[in-house]
């Protein structure tokens, strides 16, 4: 037990030393974290501080009480938000957060290079670093008490062209975020376009931490009635027609295709055939959980964890549904937990379906990186949902999993197979926001106050209107 216990003490020390040298500096200061330290491979762009990952970094530094380096990023992260207006089809759209950055020198001189997705794989820009921007900027307030940052002016500013960008008027009947593929943290071609899960919840959350943001002078009171009345739609429209339990499953499977008019049943036209046969059998009594995208004719039966895990920990899932998800991560843990936490996507695409779906993409092939692979950086996710409802005992077993094998396997980005079993393949090694995603949950363990900083409690019903 001893022995146990000084391995996993010596884990924990290796991680945090690890930590600290992914630490970028910029004019002296710390600003960020790098995506990966891995000798044995070319950098590429794992060199860079990338917005999403640095998330889970900036968290753990919050909840260690070194927050200098989180105010550091957002504010030269501010400084890189494009400001232009989309003149033509290759320039990043105003209001638009970077990627990711890098320092770059000339001679002396230091200065940052951000990457709006003009390097990224297909070229997708990238709509969730500016939703996390704004959840990061929120979490640095409740860790340190200090309001007067994101009261500058510059920093209302910012969180307003970001709005403009997300609740810009579209084409479209429903309250969800239109995305292409790749637009979010599976930034390759998986079949995630149009409504994808994890957008909207990430929408949702930075709707409701710009509300504590914004200042009601000027224009703020304008901007947060919109955003308001968008918080009550998007609520009411993913908790309705998201949700998928076998009552839910029962419904869809008897439903009448090709109705007309306003008071209908089936008001996406999803037809019972396309109801997967694995999920009849896999979805267990009293379990459930949202449905990885919806739009017309269309509903992904897939199951996402980040878009899930998220949905509970900002109370975007009523607390029925939070204790579902928890019942169908406990009653199917080989798929999801498996042998190292936690699955991002479940099941995985295969055969013709893989083919068309991915356009043959050889990193995403079954159980591999997107199409089913394993991500530690989600362990931290999956533990502030287990305290927010109740169920941390799955928390303290998962991370009790992934510690001794982290530190063994010197943190690698993903696992590939069916539970998870090996090294992903093009997997780096000493990847950050592994390393983070291991000490965030062991944080969140050991002071459960610190779940304050990422979660939200939920809104009113009353909000906006149905659909």
């Amino acid at each position: 037990m001893t022995r146990a216990i000084e391995k996993k003490n010596l884990s924990i020390a290796e991680a945090w030393k690890l930590l600290e040298e992914s630490i970028i500096y910029y004019h002296g200061k710390p600003i960020g974290t790098v995506a990966a330290h891995d000798p044995e491979l070319d950098a590429l762009n794992y060199d860079q501080c990338f917005l999403r990952d640095f998330v889970s970094s900036a968290l753990v530094f919050l909840m260690d009480g070194k927050p200098e380096i989180v105010r550091n990023f957002l504010v030269e992260t501010l400084k890189l938000q494009s400001h232009e207006k989309q003149m033509d089809c290759f320039q990043p759209g105003s209001g638009l957060m970077p990627a990711s950055f890098k320092v770059e020198y000339n001679g002396s001189e230091e200065f940052l290079v951000a990457d709006f997705g003009e390097h990224a794989i297909a070229r997708v820009p990238p709509i969730d670093s500016c939703l996390w921007w704004i959840i990061l900027l929120r979490a640095y307030e409740k860790a340190t008490g200090d309001l007067a940052l994101a009261r500058q002016p510059e920093f209302q500013e910012g969180i307003k062209l970001i709005l403009d960008l997300c609740l810009v008027h579209r084409f479209a009947m429903y309250p969800t975020m239109l995305v292409p593929d790749g637009a979010f943290m599976i930034d390759r071609r998986m079949g995630v376009y149009e409504h994808p899960l994890e957008i909207q919840v990430l929408f949702y959350a930075a709707l409701i931490a710009s509300r504590e943001l914004l200042l009601p002078d000027g224009d703020g009171d304008d901007y947060l009635k919109m955003l308001t009345g968008r918080l009550g739609a998007l609520k009411y429209h993913v908790r309705n027609y998201y949700w998928l339990d076998l009552k839910r499953l029962s419904e869809i499977y008897r439903y009448k295709g090709d109705e007309f008019g306003k008071e209908v049943a089936n008001k996406f036209n999803i037809y019972s055939e396309s109801i997967p046969h694995w999920l009849t059998e896999w979805l267990p009594e009293d379990g459930g959980y949202l449905a990885g995208n919806l739009g017309p004719g269309r509903m992904d039966f897939r199951f996402f964890a980040l878009g899930n895990l998220m949905a509970v920990i900002a109370s975007l899932a009523s607390e029925s549904e939070s204790q579902s998800l928890m019942n169908l991560f406990a009653n199917r843990w080989q798929d999801l937990i498996g042998h190292m936490p936690v699955k991002i996507c479940f099941p995985t695409l295969t055969g013709l379906e893989w083919q068309m779906t991915t356009g043959c993409d050889p990193k995403n092939s079954p159980w591999s990186y997107h199409n089913g692979g394993n991500w530690p950086v989600l362990l931290w996710l999956f533990t502030a949902a287990t305290q927010k409802t109740g169920r941390v005992e799955l928390a303290e077993q998962a991370v009790a999993i992934a510690e001794e094998r982290l530190y063994q396997d010197h943190f690698p980005e993903y696992y590939d197979g069916n539970y998870g079993r090996l090294i992903g393949k093009e997997a780096r090694l000493y990847q950050t926001w592994s390393i983070a995603g291991l000490l965030a949950a062991k944080q969140l363990l050991a002071n459960p106050d610190h779940l304050k900083l990422i979660s939200f409690a939920e809104i009113a019903d009353n909000l906006g209107c149905t659909l």
